[in-house]
């Protein structure tokens, strides 16, 4: 059994016409599809809208909101959840000046080692980061070479000291 690659993530999010904005109109990443769903796998009568925004490799960020189900929508840290997305090292000064220009908060540039990024925030508080790799992003991400086994044995046995 392979898993081939990611088809989507699916987040939670107030108003999909604000989400659209900022996912179709801000970051250009076509809406593709949306859908109502009415009933439950269960059985249970709802009324939700389920719709997808799609990146250049054909994966999706996708959208629920659910008026009929109370949500806690709160600003995220980035250690709590963020969406990482792709972008062209060259492409990271426009994207800041277009959420400067939006009045928007935009933070960054922050030197990763690996890759450079930016964040901003949707409309419902999910930290978003524009992620620029550098040359060394590839040979820095090889488990042969970076330890990452050994690096998360260590932490296992030392986070509680």
């Amino acid at each position: 059994m392979n898993i081939l690659g990611l088809h989507h993530n699916a987040y939670r999010c107030s108003d999909s016409e604000t989400t659209r904005r900022f996912y179709e109109d801000f970051l250009g990443l076509p809406l593709v599809n949306a859908f109502e769903i009415t009933t439950t796998k269960t059985g249970r009568q709802t009324r939700v809208l389920h719709h997808f925004y799609q990146m250049k490799d054909g994966s999706c960020l996708g959208f629920f909101e659910a008026p009929d189900m109370p949500f806690d929508f709160k600003v995220q840290h980035d250690f709590d959840l963020h969406i990482a997305l792709e972008v062209p090292p060259a492409d990271l000064p426009a994207w800041m000046e277009k959420g400067w220009a939006l009045g928007m908060e935009v933070r960054g540039v922050s030197d990763h080692g690996m890759i450079d990024s930016i964040y901003f925030r949707d409309p419902d508080g999910y930290v978003i980061e524009l992620a620029a790799k550098r040359p060394e992003h590839d040979a820095r991400m090889d488990p042969e070479t970076n330890r990452a086994r050994d690096v998360l044995a260590s932490w296992q046995a030392t986070k509680g000291d």
